[in-house]
């Protein structure tokens, strides 16, 4: 008898059939194609218990431990002489749930349609135009007979081909809630297929496959160095290098997302310095960034400031110090007209969408949930629980940095939620700089905390972006007054040491940020800071002379409107009293 590796055990002969092994409850664990291409570390353990063979057939192992040869050609074309015919990977659900947790209404949808229409599914096809709502259903069931049935993978797209009167935008946006709302709980040979039909659909140039490839690359977990992670890591930037010219054709801005997310995602990747799984991934990150970085210049000019942000992480790499030069020194380098160098790229405001993409779906809905509902008071349980879940896994910290720069960017409440007691954006913040124990992660949550600060313009700006910042500094005296010393401080080292041929760039933003704060009433006046007495006589004295020596009132007459909320209560005191809402919500 042959016994195929990672396959549950199946009786002998009579042989079943894929559907026939799913009435029989016989799960085949196998992924739906060779995955032969990808290096094995990075290969999920679901999807290389069967070893490839180097046409792309599979391997059976008998019982004796001798190795019997499969066909080179699709898994489903296995001889039928084998005692177990090797089958596609085939579940009752798309998704490993906990048998307390209730049926997720997206899979549930795509279920109802598949089982309504499955004689439908199969050649030959009806030539009959579909009415709207059976269209709908017919790109439902369609989608969950490709994930659901693999060996029918090709079959099922010839069918999508066939019926598709709308550039496919509904098949893909059916395909993108499944990403957003199931991808963490797909089973893993699926995500094989998931990956499969999304590069099927960048071949046909489908409407809306930028905005699929976003979703994807936002599972990608920052910190997370597990085998799934790692391969989806791996096939993201396999499908962006390989489909280049194809996503350049769909929407160029797929490409400078893709950057954005790889220059996060190789600073992490590089500190691991006794990682063997990570070296092909590395240089695969390497070739795509330095790709779009020398080809498609000017389309990362429109990253803006937050692209010399992440650069300045990779500078200790070969071919990113030559790109930092060029940027630097030479940038005539980069063949883009209109490109004055570096100072272009500071005073241009990174898009919000580009903070999201370091945040998962999941990890965004928790954050908006915490900083929309929850109040002062009942919040510690839900950060305890924010942090249990996002936070508390090894390498898992540096994410911090990036919950940053999206609650200063990419989250901004309106008034409503202001002046209510819903945990502020600050406190927040405040107890994420306090969740950090390592020094390089506090540094770059800092500078991602005070980054819009250095290069402010209230023209081009969003006074939101400063805010948190402002807020944190000003209702931390003086019960956290170390918190109020540590941004100062790290305000000041940024403006006279990140860039000393630009020191006038930084200068007028920082003057223009404590400016504007005043002027726009996020504070009554500057006193609170220039007056406390907890506050370090020396940086007291070096924000003084930079106020006056930019000509900047800090008279507590500059501006009495009414403050809104909690704004309302800070005083215009020589040292400030613990606030209402209490910086415990820091803690």
């Amino acid at each position: 008898m042959v016994v195929y590796t990672g396959v549950l055990p199946v009786k002998d002969p009579p042989m079943l059939k894929p559907v026939e092994c799913l009435r029989a409850n016989r799960t085949i664990d196998f992924a739906c194609r060779p995955l032969s291409l990808h290096p094995p570390e990075l290969v999920p353990a679901v999807a290389r218990r069967v070893p490839a063979r180097s046409d792309g057939g599979y391997r059976a192992t008998k019982s004796n431990g001798a190795t019997q040869e499969t066909a080179s050609q699709c898994p489903s074309e296995l001889s039928s002489r084998a005692a177990v015919p090797y089958e596609p990977y085939m579940a009752l659900k798309l998704m490993q749930i906990a048998p307390h947790e209730a049926e997720d209404p997206t899979e549930l949808s795509l279920r109802q349609a598949f089982e309504l229409l499955e004689p439908k599914l199969r050649p030959p096809f009806s030539l009959t135009i579909p009415k709207p709502q059976e269209y709908s259903l017919l790109n439902k069931a369609i989608l969950y007979g490709v994930l659901y049935e693999c060996h029918l993978g090709k079959t099922h797209i010839k069918h999508l081909h066939a019926i598709v009167t709308d550039g496919y935008g509904l098949f893909v946006s059916f395909l993108t809630k499944v990403v957003n709302e199931l991808y963490v709980k797909l089973l893993e040979p699926l995500k094989c297929q998931l990956i499969w039909v999304t590069k099927e659909l960048i071949d046909v140039l489908a409407v809306g496959v930028d905005g699929l490839l976003v979703c994807l690359l936002r599972q990608i977990v920052g910190g997370d160095f597990s085998d799934g992670n790692l391969w989806l890591c791996f096939e993201m930037v396999n499908i962006l290098l390989t489909k280049w010219d194809c996503l350049l054709e769909v929407e160029s801005m797929i490409l400078t997302s893709g950057l954005y997310t790889y220059l996060r995602l190789l600073a992490d990747h590089c500190r691991q310095l006794s990682n063997p799984k990570l070296e092909a991934l590395k240089q695969l990150e390497i070739d795509f960034c330095i790709k779009v970085l020398k080809e498609q210049f000017p389309l990362c000019l429109k990253i803006g400031r937050d692209l010399v942000r992440l650069l300045q992480d990779l500078v200790h790499l070969p071919k990113f110090r030559a790109i930092w030069k060029d940027l630097v020194l030479n940038q005539g380098e980069f063949k883009s007209l209109g490109f004055s160098g570096i100072a272009q790229l500071y005073i241009t405001r990174t898009p919000s969408q580009y903070m999201l993409l370091r945040i998962t779906p999941e990890m965004e809905a928790q954050l908006r949930f915490l900083l929309t509902h929850v109040k002062l008071g009942s919040h510690k349980r839900h950060q305890a629980w924010f942090a249990k879940k996002f936070l508390c896994e090894p390498n898992r910290e540096t994410v911090i940095v990036d919950i940053v720069r999206f609650i200063c960017c990419a989250h901004h409440p309106p008034n409503e939620i202001i002046q209510s007691d819903v945990i502020p954006r600050w406190a927040v913040i405040g107890w994420l700089l306090k969740s950090c124990t390592k020094n390089y992660v506090e540094a770059n949550a800092k500078l991602a905390l005070l980054y819009d600060w250095l290069f402010f313009e209230e023209r081009v700006d969003n006074i939101m972006n400063i805010e948190p910042a402002m807020l944190l500094m000003v209702y931390s005296i003086p019960r956290y007054i170390d918190i109020t010393h540590t941004l100062l401080e790290f305000l000041f080292l940024l403006m006279d040491n990140y860039d000393a041929e630009h020191y006038d760039i930084l200068v007028k933003g920082v003057s223009s940020s404590f400016s504007v704060c005043v002027k726009k009433g996020v504070i009554r006046s500057l006193d609170v800071l220039t007056s406390c007495d907890a506050l370090s006589p020396i940086l007291k004295e070096r924000l003084g002379r930079f106020l006056l020596g930019t000509k900047f009132e800090i008279s507590g007459k500059l501006i009495q409107a009414r403050l809104p909320g909690h704004f309302e209560r800070v005083k215009n005191s020589t040292c400030m009293e613990t606030p209402t809402p209490s910086p415990e919500s820091m803690r």
